[in-house]
């Protein structure tokens, strides 16, 4: 399992953890009551052991490219980054697998507060359509990561307040109806 924590309000650097003090760790059940999925795959037999194939089979996976985000690596870094960082969410799920590098996946819980997932090689995760979310490499500065769609890709990230969109009003929903 990939480790979680509920985040401090510190505006430092964003690459770096932010725990709280002390810490408060989130469990792998806690990012599933809010849609968050995870799995943990080989980095390095991924493509011949059948994990990701059967997972991408049994979502409806048709579609994957894959992203290097360092400074070498990727056009307009620091503006892509920023960006990236953007409080938004998605119409359909955001799925990625962590090949190499690491980073953070930040979700808002229930509650609306931040939850920082780190993700390494090896990580599968998948955020639900409609949850409010941002991303952002560590101080490593490089990641590198499949993404995986349903079809044809759906690039476009709909910043805060999006509260009125119909995948943003059927997360709320799904999530009330998990926790009664």
């Amino acid at each position: 399992m990939t480790e979680a924590w509920y985040m401090d309000d510190s505006l430092e650097d964003q690459r770096l953890p932010h725990r709280l003090d002390p810490p408060q760790p989130v469990s792998y059940d806690g990012l599933k009551k809010i849609g968050v999925l995870y799995w943990k795959l080989n980095p390095k037999t991924f493509k011949e052991d059948g994990t990701l194939d059967k997972i991408r089979k049994d979502r409806g996976y048709t579609y994957e490219d894959c992203i290097e985000c360092h400074p070498e690596k990727m056009e307009n870094y620091d503006a892509k980054l920023k960006m990236f960082f953007e409080e938004h969410l998605h119409t359909d799920e955001e799925i990625r697998f962590i090949a190499d590098g690491s980073g953070y996946f930040d979700v808002r819980d229930a509650d609306n507060r931040w939850i920082r997932i780190k993700c390494c090689p090896g990580d599968l995760i998948i955020l639900p359509a409609g949850i409010y979310h941002r991303f952002t490499l560590d101080e490593k500065d490089y990641i590198k990561a499949m993404r995986l769609f349903i079809g044809e890709p759906v690039w476009k990230a709909h910043n805060r307040p999006a509260d009125d969109m119909e995948c943003r009003k059927q997360y709320v929903k799904d999530l009330q109806s998990t926790e009664s």
